[in-house]
C-alpha cells in the first residue's frame, strides 16, 4: 500500500476511531486534537455488567468519549451488516484502531481512503496479538516500542508506518508498561499522522524473521509452576496484573502473589516448598532459586506482607 492520501492544510480529515480499553484512551485525546482532524465517531465495545452487583459498565474508551461529547457506537459484532452499513454511511477518510478487541472485516479495511491504521504496543513483528504487554514482560525484554501500521486482515501483520521507541523498566507490571506505552503511542501519532496524511510515509513490509504471536490470557495461566525458575516468576507475577493474576495453591487454599523477587537456592530447598527466610518472610522454592514472596492475599482476603500472612497462617511453613 502507499502512502496516505494527500491532504491540503486546509482540508477537515474526516475520521473514525476504534477502541475500547484503557491503552486506547489518551490516543484517542491525542487524535481529537490534531489540527485538521474531526473525529465523526468513535466505536468501542458494548457497556457490560461488571462485579457482584452486575453494574452496566462502559469499556474505558466508551466513557471517554461521552465525556468528550462524541459520537458513540457501541455494536455486539463490527462485521454485522447494520454496523457495516452505518460506518460506510459515515464514508470517513480515514479509521484509526488501538486495543479494540474484535477482528475487523475486510469490507471495512477497504472504506477509508486515507487507510486503516492501527496503533500496537510492541516492536512489531515481536509480540503480535492479544497480549503483547505481558508477553514483553514475561521475556524479559529490555525495550519494547509502539507501532503504527496499517491494519490487515492477518493479525498485527500488516505493514509499518511508524514507530516509537519504549524502554521496559525492570519493576514494570502490565499496568504501569501500559499506561507509558499509550503515552508513547499518543506521541507517536500526533507525530506521524499528520505525514501519513500528506503523503510523506511509505509504509514498509514487516520482516518475516523474528514473528512471535500471543494469546488471550486465561485465568489457569496465572498458576505458579515452582518447576520453573525463579526469575521467569517473578516475570509472571508482574505480567499477570492486574490479569489474570498470579497464584499457587496451599492447604490453606488459594494464595495470590501481588509482588515477589528472586533470591538464590538454599541447601534443602525442594521445588513446590515455602520456606521461611529471615525477618518473618516467606518464599517458595523453585526449579532454580527461590522466589520470595512480598505481598499476598488469600482468596477473600485483604492483601499483607509475608510476616502478616504467616502470623495467621503459620501453618504455610512444615
Amino acid at each position: 500500500m502507499s502512502g496516505g492520501a494527500a491532504a491540503e492544510p486546509s482540508t477537515v480529515v474526516r475520521v473514525v476511531f476504534f477502541g475500547s480499553g484503557s491503552f486506547a484512551v489518551p490516543i484517542l485525546g491525542a487524535l481529537v486534537a490534531i489540527p485538521g482532524v474531526r473525529v465523526e465517531a468513535v466505536v468501542s465495545a458494548p457497556d457490560r455488567p461488571v462485579g457482584r452487583k452486575a453494574i452496566l459498565t462502559p469499556t474505558p474508551v466508551a466513557a471517554r468519549a461521552r465525556e468528550m461529547g462524541l459520537p458513540l457506537l457501541q455494536p455486539v459484532r463490527v462485521r454485522k451488516p447494520e454496523a457495516v452499513e452505518t460506518l460506510a454511511a459515515m464514508a470517513p477518510d480515514l479509521i484509526v484502531l488501538a486495543d479494540y478487541g474484535q477482528l475487523i472485516p475486510r469490507v471495512l479495511l477497504d472504506l477509508p481512503p486515507s487507510g486503516f491504521l492501527n496503533l500496537h504496543p510492541s516492536a512489531l513483528p515481536r509480540h503480535r496479538g492479544a497480549a503483547p504487554i505481558p508477553a514483553t514482560i514475561l521475556a524479559g525484554d529490555a525495550e519494547s516500542a509502539v507501532t503504527l501500521m496499517v491494519l490487515t486482515e492477518e493479525m498485527d501483520a500488516g505493514p509499518v508506518v511508524a514507530v516509537e521507541p519504549l524502554e521496559v523498566r525492570p519493576d514494570d507490571t502490565t499496568v504501569t508498561l501500559e499506561a507509558r506505552a499509550a503515552e508513547a503511542a499518543a506521541r507517536l501519532l500526533v507525530r506521524a499522522l499528520p505525514e501519513w496524511l500528506a503523503g510523506r510515509l511509505q509504509p514498509r513490509a514487516q520482516p518475516s524473521v523474528g514473528v512471535t504471536v500471543t494469546r488471550p490470557l486465561r485465568r489457569e495461566d496465572g498458576l505458579l509452576d515452582p518447576s520453573r525458575p525463579a526469575v521467569e516468576l517473578e516475570r509472571q507475577v508482574r505480567a499477570y496484573q492486574p490479569w489474570p493474576g498470579s497464584y499457587v495453591e496451599t492447604g490453606e487454599g488459594r494464595l495470590i502473589v501481588w509482588q515477589a523477587h528472586r533470591a538464590d537456592r538454599e541447601p534443602g530447598d525442594l521445588a513446590g516448598r515455602f520456606t521461611a527466610t529471615g525477618g518473618g518472610g516467606l518464599a517458595l522454592a523453585t526449579g532454580d532459586g527461590r522466589l520470595v514472596l512480598d505481598v499476598l492475599q488469600l482468596a477473600g482476603g485483604r492483601k499483607m506482607t509475608a510476616a502478616e500472612l504467616l502470623r495467621g497462617r503459620p501453618g504455610l511453613v512444615r
